[in-house]
Order: structure tokens, then sequence, then C-alpha cells
């Protein structure tokens, strides 16, 4: 293992902020999943390229880096690498167990006419006549049920870690040179996972694990410490490109606003370009990080605010909570089609799914302590 990773992991100290982003990402994908719901409308996604699924691969990639790199310090790389693959068996168990009750409550709540337009919606418009094929095809991820494309992501790029991490912990640079290598091979010559028939995953797998690896390098190599924050000509031109993109972005909401866009704006900046990780949004989104770690440093007091904490829970139990955010926006879909859509309903119906799952997320958290020795419990 190279001296300056070692001495990266071993200097690492809790950060909240790890915490803090994947429950943003986790509160942001549940009320993106619900469309036409104003809350919506203020997540990441409309002010800029990125959104919550390049917050979620990036720190999980970090934290996986940090958690299994010191694993791998103190016991072994193979101890770290079977650690890493029962983390993969534990988010193919959860998109498993998670795809056949969801297709299921789909598919119950289209025959009993409540909302028979969803089946088409979800995408699992074969599930009536043929339940069996997309059952087996959901358990080879060769389905893709609406808004579960993410968590479907997790699993084979959780499956390539391993390898990213032997390289990590060796030649980061070199891992990362490969890692860029790959995604620009795979957008030249569309290289992309298919799922039957004949499409393709939402998220290309061999582009987006750049994402991950880029924050597995960043978690050894320390690369995001206090050195690049000391240059203000880089702060200005990553808040000059994040008000950039946010005013394209805006703009291109409006039908009025985008005629003054220009051509080539229109027609090499799309919002949409999530499958194969567009490089302005990779830009975005790094842009993005490095003011935030700047402005938001590891022991600022406004982690330890109340407020937070929820948000915070809600990360540090972020499979659990991701898989009640699918149903919750299930539901809450349901429940504004088919009652009334109002604006105070829409709002009343994403609080009430950030209560939910803040307190899953508590009780997941008192669960665990209760398996702890009691010397560790009161200690916490």
């Amino acid at each position: 293992m190279k001296p300056s990773v070692k001495a990266n992991l071993a200097a690492f100290q809790h950060d909240a902020r790890l915490y803090l982003t994947l429950g943003i990402a986790n509160w942001s994908v549940f009320v993106d999943h619900i469309p036409n719901n104003v809350v919506n409308l203020l997540t990441l996604r409309n002010f800029g390229f990125s959104g919550a699924a390049d917050l979620l691969v990036f720190v999980v990639g970090y934290g996986v880096a940090i958690i299994h790199g010191r694993m791998a310090l103190e016991r072994g790389y193979v101890v770290a690498a079977t650690r890493i693959f029962r983390r993969v068996w534990r988010l193919y168990a959860a998109y498993v167990v998670l795809f056949v009750i969801y297709i299921d409550a789909i598919a119950y709540v289209a025959s009993q006419s409540m909302a028979p337009e969803i089946i088409s919606e979800y995408n699992i418009s074969g599930i009536l006549e043929h339940p069996l094929r997309i059952l087996v095809q959901g358990l080879v991820l060769q389905e893709e049920p609406l808004n579960l494309d993410l968590l479907q992501l997790m699993i084979p790029l959780m499956a390539f870690f391993p390898l990213a991490l032997w390289g990590l912990l060796r030649r980061p640079n070199v891992t990362l040179a490969a890692s860029v290598a790959l995604y620009l091979a795979a957008r030249r010559f569309g290289w992309a996972f298919h799922a039957y028939p004949d499409l393709e995953w939402t998220f290309n797998p061999l582009c987006w694990q750049m994402l991950m690896v880029l924050g597995g390098w960043f978690a050894v190599t320390g690369a995001s410490g206090h050195k690049l924050h000391g240059l203000s000509w880089l702060r200005v031109l990553a808040g000059a490109y994040l008000v950039l993109a946010m005013a394209i972005t805006l703009m291109r909401h409006s039908p009025t606003l985008s005629t003054y866009l220009p051509d080539i704006v229109l027609n090499t900046i799309s919002p949409t370009d999530k499958e194969n990780l567009a490089p302005y949004r990779v830009l975005h989104f790094l842009a993005l990080a490095f003011l935030a770690t700047y402005l938001i440093p590891s022991d600022h007091p406004g982690l330890q605010w109340k407020s937070l904490q929820m948000v915070i829970k809600c990360g540090e139990e972020w499979l659990a909570i991701f898989c009640i955010g699918v149903f919750l926006s299930f539901a809450g879909h349901l429940i504004l089609i088919t009652g009334a859509n109002l604006v105070v309903m829409q709002i009343g119906v994403s609080l009430a799914g950030f209560a939910v799952m803040t307190v899953v997320a508590y009780y997941i958290s008192w669960s665990k302590r209760q398996d702890e020795p009691a010397a560790l419990r009161q200690r916490a």
C-alpha cells in the first residue's frame, strides 16, 4: 500500500457531511420520484446539471474507500474485499425484495382499476400477462421498473469496487486514469448494460463507475484538503460555472426563455443526459462539492443543529431509507393521482414521507444499538 494512502486513511476522522449528503440525496430521490409535485422543484436537478444520483454514487464511493481501505490496512485486502462483496449481496437482496413487492403492489393497484395507467408509467407493462417472465428478468437485472434504476446501478458498481480499491490503495492516479479511460470508451463506442427486450439501463454502469472511483480517489489521496480551498481563483471559477449551469437549467425549463439560448447550448447540453454521465454533469458536481466543502468544513457547528440531525440519520441508514423512499414515492404518487392534487396536498405528502423516513431511520439506528454490548451502548 502506498505510504501516502496509509497516512490519509489513518488520519481520517468522522465526517458528518458524508451522511448529510446521503440524507439529502435520499430525500431528494423520494420527492423527485413523485411526478407533478411542487416540492421536487426545489431539488438539485432543477438548479444545475447534476442531481441526487451524483451525490449518492460519489459519497458511497468515498465512504466505501475509507471504511474498507482502513480495513485493508488493518486486516489485509482479502478481508476488505470480502466485506465489500457482502455489501453487494445486501444490495442485491434489498433490490430483489423491493422489486418483488414493488411490482406486486403496482400490479394490484392497476388490476383494481384504481389507476390502470401506472402499469406502463412504471415500466412493467407485461406484468399482468407474463408475471413469471417479468420476475425472472428482474432477478437477473434485465427489468428496470421506474424508480429502481439507481439501486440497480449500485449493484454492479459495488461489485466492481474491490478491483478499484486494490488499484486505489497502490496506484491511485493510475487507477483513476483507467477509470476515466473506460468512461470515455463507453461513451465513444456506445458500451452499455441492456435491459429486456432491447432497452438500455437508465444509468450506464460503465460510465457511472468513474464517479464512484473518483469518490474513492479523493478519499485515499486526501485531494479534498485545504490546499485547493486556498486557491481563490478556483473558487471563483467554480462559482461562475455553477451560476452558468443554474441559468441554463432554469432557462431550459421556460419555453420563452429557452429561445434566448444559443443553438450550441440547446444541442449539446441536455438535462436528461444522465445515462452516460455527461462531462458537464461531472464538472458541475465537482464544482458544487468543491464549494460546499469550502463553505462547510467538517467541524462546522451547523452540523450539530438538531434540524439537520434527521437528514444525517437518514444518511447513516441510506440503503434502508432509499428502499422505504421508493415505496413512499409510489404511495404519494397514488394519493395525488386518485385524489385532489392540490399544492397543499403535494406539500403534505412530501412532509409525511420525510417524517416516515426519519422515524424508520431512528428506529433502525436504535435497533442496532440494542445488539451492541452494554458498555458500548453506554458510551454512545
